[in-house]
């Protein structure tokens, strides 16, 4: 009975979707563990980390279609839900949780969450799983491009105001360092769009390494830095294992608020996938360099929950999305009117998830976003 029962529990965890690329985060980790920057090493690395935040958001602005933003205005209480639940009633809850402070969690750690709850929404997952539950994608496409628009000013002054001077504070020369490393290249990528838009699309696939491999540059910037500076002793397993509970809670609350608040202002059911799916999540690729410019040396700990939260997000929404489309089941004579059976097809890959099948009830727009 045992044997049987950790046969079905194996099973279970197989079909879990453990991000690929969360397990290179945390091998970056640990190589920063071992063998950490320092030095003159250090003063290289934090170079090339600051080039590859300032090169990670460039391209997330020329990438950004601007033209399918302002094509989605017309849904505009569905992006409105979206924003407020991403930089409303998160950031509440990231206030609230302050009372767990020192029981459940460290400072550090409590800047680390409140951090994760001011950090805009995917694109990729959210569009990826309200395909999967038979939602309404253009619109998923839509809210995630509001939001990661609006995130790149809304994050940084919503964390210098929330956490002071554990995010730079609000002195010139912190702003002048956002306004660098972040705004600056983001509008670049925006103007040039145009012109390296069609360059962009024919070497997607690289760039998406490039992306991914300077966010791994990133995180090993960071946690050396923390390292070095002898943070670590401050997070024991304990910890660690009271701070997924909190991230649990956290998510749990915001699926359901966003799922029950959508019906009760009157959604449909496709609305409602995805302002779910997009209200309820957050974004690893935006979040890591954000917290690398915001936070410093202090990095480390910051960007702890948004990585441990992003993949708690892959596997619960994973299991959600599956549900809502069962429940979602076109009857036949549905089917037949709709011309058959939805074809597959793949979701734009920028959060570093895998593709998923994408109904065909729910065309994508012409152009992709990241």
């Amino acid at each position: 009975m045992t044997s049987r029962t950790t046969g079905r529990a194996l099973r279970l965890l197989s079909r879990l979707p453990v991000d690929g690329y969360v397990l290179a985060l945390l091998g970056t980790v640990v190589l920063a563990a071992l063998l950490p920057a320092s030095g003159t090493a250090a003063t290289v690395v934090e170079g090339a980390s600051t080039g590859a935040v300032a090169l990670l958001f460039f391209l997330y602005g020329a990438r950004l279609s601007t033209r399918e933003a302002l094509d989605g205005l017309r849904h505009w209480r569905l992006h409105l839900t979206v924003l407020g639940s991403t930089f409303l009633l998160f950031p509440l809850l990231g206030l609230a949780a302050r009372g767990l402070v020192p029981a459940v969690l460290t400072p550090q750690l409590y800047a680390g969450l409140l951090f994760l709850c001011l950090v805009p929404s995917t694109i990729q997952s959210s569009i990826a799983f309200t395909s999967i539950a038979r939602g309404n994608v253009p619109a998923a496409i839509c809210a995630g491009s509001f939001s990661s628009l609006a995130g790149i000013v809304l994050t940084p002054l919503l964390a210098a105001l929330l956490l002071g001077g554990g995010a730079g504070g609000l002195s010139a020369d912190g702003i002048l360092r956002i306004v660098l490393q972040l705004l600056v290249p983001f509008l670049a990528g925006q103007f040039l769009r145009r012109w390296v838009g069609g360059f962009l699309v024919r070497h997607k696939k690289v760039l998406g390494r490039v992306d991914r491999g300077s966010i791994l540059l990133v995180v090993y910037t960071a946690f050396s830095q923390g390292m070095v500076a002898g943070i670590w002793h401050l997070v024991t397993p304990a910890r660690l294992g009271l701070l997924l509970a909190v991230e649990a809670v956290l998510l749990a609350v915001m699926l359901a608020a966003t799922w029950y608040g959508a019906g009760r202002l009157g959604f449909d059911r496709a609305d409602r996938i995805a302002i779910q799916f997009a209200g309820s999540k957050k974004s690893l690729a935006a979040g890591l360099p954000m917290a690398s410019v915001l936070f410093g040396a202090q990095a480390s700990l910051a960007v702890l929950p948004l990585m441990l939260f992003h993949q708690m997000q892959l596997m619960v929404c994973a299991v959600i999305a599956k549900r809502r489309a069962h429940e979602g089941e076109p009857t036949a004579s549905e089917t037949r009117a709709h011309g058959g059976e939805p074809a597959a097809s793949e979701a734009p890959a920028h959060d570093n998830e895998p593709p998923v099948p994408e109904p065909r009830a729910h065309p994508r727009p012409a152009e992709r976003v990241p």
